[in-house]
């Protein structure tokens, strides 16, 4: 693997685009996941399309930081030549991501439990329990309630009462890298943490087989700062913040969400990218 650094690729240039948000409701929201639905997810709360300015992540004057923005992009290279192949992931790649976080955040140990492929080509990119499209809802993965469960659910109950107990930072990082490159459609597109009102995260329900999770979905703000990573190669990835246990306004994080890229070339590649859930623990 390369040393990690911030990219360097010229900027193409912000976009106005239409992002896909939740229409805040008096009951809490609930939705079905594709686990459960075998398909794409079912939804029982009403969304809007907000039209917003989507600048270029690559043009920022000072490249924006997980601590900050709850989100940055960095150059590092992966040695696995098929990200579509379970066993390389799971081996691997896994060890690679643990690698570049442990650096990243001095971290004394990384968990890695869950990978997702995502694919806008046909039906979907393949996983072991289903196929999965771009997720165009603006979200966060984890709220302040859920991150640490699902710690727990990864690391053991005792251990992850051992680990919150103890003051360590746990932060849950999802690691984005497009399968192939570069992104020519459906990018992802992330919201500048500082920019996002707490009022403006709406928790949500989110049902599994064999549980219940909980994500933010995001209502739009006219206030909301928007990046993207254009023409985003396979040699880059995106760390996004999902949760922070030293958060404690549980709101440092950045909501993000597929979108069209306007003016799309008719015969653009599909955008293939795969994303590692982890959580970092620094004790």
């Amino acid at each position: 693997m390369s040393q990690q650094t911030p990219s360097q690729t010229t900027a193409m240039g912000a976009v106005d685009a239409a992002l896909t948000f939740i229409v805040p409701q008096d009951e809490k929201p609930v939705f079905q996941s594709s686990a459960y639905t075998g398909t794409v997810p079912k939804i029982f709360f009403k969304t809007e399309e907000r039209k917003v300015r989507i600048e270029d992540v690559r043009a920022m004057p000072i490249p924006a930081s997980i601590e900050k923005e709850g989100f940055e992009l960095l150059t590092i290279e992966t040695a696995v030549d098929d990200l579509n192949d379970d066993d390389a992931v799971e081996t691997k790649y896994y060890r690679e991501i643990e690698d570049i976080l442990k650096q990243r955040f001095g971290a004394s140990r990384v968990a890695v439990f869950d990978a997702t492929r995502r694919s806008d080509g046909g039906s979907g990119a393949d996983n072991p329990d289903g196929k999965r499209e771009p997720a165009t809802r603006v979200h966060v993965d984890y709220t302040p309630r859920s991150g640490p469960q699902r710690l727990k659910d990864t690391i053991g109950e005792e251990e992850g009462e051992r680990v919150l107990a103890s003051g360590a930072r746990v932060v849950q990082v999802n690691v984005w890298r497009p399968i192939t490159g570069p992104v020519q459609r459906t990018p992802l597109a992330l919201a500048d943490a500082t920019s996002v009102a707490k009022e403006e995260l709406v928790a949500t329900d989110q049902v599994f087989p064999d549980r219940v999770g909980e994500i933010f979905q995001l209502a739009y703000g006219a206030g909301q700062r928007w990046y993207y990573a254009s023409e985003m190669r396979r040699d880059e990835i995106f760390l996004i913040k999902g949760w922070d246990s030293a958060d404690t306004t549980g709101s440092q994080f950045a909501p993000h969400g597929a979108f069209e890229l306007p003016n799309t070339a008719p015969d653009a590649p599909p955008r293939e990218s795969i994303e590692v859930r982890t959580f970092v623990i620094i004790e």
